[in-house]
């Protein structure tokens, strides 16, 4: 897991981790960054720092296939053959969260998700 809001392309022609812009890479970031302005831990970039030290990601966004490459990847699919403008929000540096902790991740979301629904 990591917190971040992730975007197209996930993957790249030559299947290595490097910026892969799509035609509405402008737009994606908006959406992103919609999100992740309303999640502090998020939006500073480095929320995983026990488990992942060096990862970073400017403003708790990342376009996909800079971060790692996905070939096939669902969102890519789903934008290139439905135009359909997905996006991956990873909630948390666990992935697999103990439910006790939930109410937690609901909180540091609500706002997020709300501003995210405005973008419509």
């Amino acid at each position: 897991g990591s917190l971040v809001v992730n975007y197209p392309f996930d993957d790249d022609e030559q299947g290595i981790a490097v910026y892969s812009t799509s035609p509405d890479d402008d737009v994606f970031q908006q959406l992103a960054l919609s999100y992740s302005k309303e999640n502090r831990k998020m939006y500073q970039g480095s929320p995983c720092k026990d488990m992942y030290p060096t990862e970073y990601f400017p403003h708790g966004i990342t376009n996909g296939a800079q971060w790692y490459n996905v070939p096939g990847g669902m969102q890519d699919w789903n934008y290139l053959h439905t135009n359909c403008f997905e996006v991956t929000i990873e909630l948390g540096c666990v992935k697999y969260p103990k439910a006790e902790d939930l109410p937690k991740y609901w909180e540091q979301n609500r706002r997020s998700l709300l501003q995210f629904m405005k973008q419509v």
